[in-house]
C-alpha cells in the first residue's frame, strides 16, 4: 500500500484517446474523493475528454513517444517540457492508468525525473525502483474496473454512493439539443481505426430500413468524416457530423433513445450520459474489456473472427467479416430489445436539427 503525503493534488496519467479517458473516469473519480485535487496529465485525443470528467482540476496536455498513435521522436526538450509543469505544481504521487498493450514503466520514469515518488501502475515486468505499487494485471476485466482497480493499489476508493459507472460533470449537459421532442436515434458510423468500422452499404441499408419504419435517425461524426455521413444524409438521415464539440456530441447522445456505434469514443460517451448501445465490435480488441459499460447494450460482431485479439488498425481479412455480416436487420432487432419506443412511435418527416 502506498503512503500518502498530505501535501500536493495526485496526478491521473491517462495518455491515449477520448474512450480510454472516459473508461477511466470512476477511478479519477476515487482519486478524487480524498480532497487532495486531482491534475490529469493527457494526451492530445484524450485531453478534452478528460476536461470532461468529474474530479479533475487541471489537465496538462503532452504528446508521447511511446501511447500515441503516431509518436513523436523521443527527444530531452519534450522530456524536459513536462518535467518542468510537474515539478511546479508539487505532485508528491501519481497513478498510471494504462490498457492491456501498453507500458507505465517509460512513463513511471519521467514522473520520478519530475520528483514523484510514489508512483502506482499494473506492471508485468520488473519495474525497479520506478513504481511503489506495481498492480497485478487483473485479467479479461472490464476497462473501468482495470482502472479502478489501480487506483485501490494505491489507496484510493469510490465514495459511498458512487456506483462505478461511466459520468461526465453534470454542469457541460445543460445545453438543449435543438432537434425536437420526438425520439431519435443515432448512428455514429466512423471510428479511428478502419478495421473497427461497419462497412458503408451496411449503414446505408440501416438508414433506408429506419427511415422507410419512421424512426428519426440522426447521424455524427467528425470533420474526418462528414462524406460518409452525407450519403447518409441523402437517404433521410439528419447530418450533423463536423458540426458538434465533444460537450455538443455528449447532449446529443444524452437525448438519442439508443447510438448505433463501433468500439469507438462515442461508445463509450453515449454510456457516460446514460444511452444504450448497439455496439458494432470488431474482435480486434476484447470485448469484455471494452464493450460499453454500465448501460443497456447489445454486441454484434462475430467475436471469434479471425483477426481477435490482433489490435489490427487495417483488417486483416479479406471482406472484413467480423463486421460485414452483420446485416441491417440484425441492427434494427438490437434496437427493438434496446429502444422499442423509437421503432414503433412514428416521428414524421425527419427535420434538419442543431445544437443550442
Amino acid at each position: 500500500m502506498s503512503i500518502h503525503a498530505p501535501e500536493g493534488p495526485v496526478l491521473a496519467v491517462r495518455l491515449d484517446s477520448v474512450g480510454d479517458m472516459l473508461v477511466t473516469g470512476p477511478a479519477i473519480r476515487a482519486l478524487a474523493s480524498r480532497g487532495r485535487g486531482v491534475v490529469l496529465l493527457a494526451g492530445p485525443q484524450g485531453a478534452a475528454a478528460g476536461a470532461m470528467l468529474p474530479g479533475v482540476d487541471e489537465v496538462i496536455q503532452w504528446r508521447c513517444p511511446w501511447i500515441v498513435a503516431d509518436p513523436p521522436p523521443v527527444d530531452t526538450t519534450s522530456i524536459d517540457d513536462l518535467v518542468a509543469p510537474l515539478r511546479a505544481r508539487s505532485i508528491s504521487e501519481a497513478v498510471v492508468f494504462t490498457s492491456f498493450h501498453q507500458s507505465a514503466l517509460p512513463t513511471a520514469l519521467v514522473l520520478q525525473q519530475a520528483g514523484i515518488r510514489t508512483v502506482t501502475a499494473i506492471s508485468e515486468d520488473y519495474p525497479g525502483s520506478l513504481l511503489t505499487t506495481r498492480v497485478a494485471p487483473p485479467g479479461d476485466v472490464p476497462e473501468p474496473e482495470r482502472a479502478l482497480a489501480t487506483a485501490e493499489a494505491a489507496g484510493f476508493t469510490l465514495p459511498p454512493g458512487d456506483d462505478g459507472r461511466l459520468l461526465i460533470r453534470a454542469d457541460l449537459l445543460g445545453g438543449a439539443v435543438a432537434l425536437g421532442a420526438a425520439p431519435f436515434v443515432v448512428l455514429h458510423p466512423g471510428a479511428t481505426a478502419p478495421s473497427r468500422t461497419w462497412p458503408a452499404h451496411r449503414w446505408e441499408e440501416a438508414v433506408d430500413v429506419l427511415v422507410r419504419r419512421g424512426v428519426r435517425t440522426v447521424v455524427t461524426g467528425g470533420p474526418g468524416e462528414t462524406d460518409l455521413c452525407a450519403r447518409l444524409a441523402r437517404r433521410g438521415a439528419i447530418d450533423l457530423s463536423g458540426a458538434t464539440s465533444l460537450v455538443q456530441l455528449a447532449r446529443v447522445l444524452r437525448d438519442a433513445t439508443a447510438v448505433v456505434v463501433g468500439n469507438t469514443g462515442p461508445a463509450h460517451l453515449a454510456a457516460a450520459v446514460g444511452t444504450p448501445v448497439v455496439s458494432l465490435f470488431s474482435p480486434v480488441v476484447p470485448a469484455a474489456r471494452w464493450a460499453p459499460y454500465g448501460v443497456p447494450s447489445v454486441v454484434l460482431g462475430d467475436q471469434d473472427a479471425p483477426c481477435r485479439g490482433s489490435r489490427a488498425r487495417e483488417c486483416p481479412v479479406p471482406g472484413h467479416p467480423c463486421l460485414t455480416g452483420v446485416t441491417a436487420g440484425d441492427v434494427v432487432d438490437a434496437l427493438e430489445r434496446l429502444a422499442p419506443e423509437a421503432l414503433h412511435e412514428v416521428a414524421g418527416p425527419q427535420t434538419e436539427g442543431g445544437i443550442a
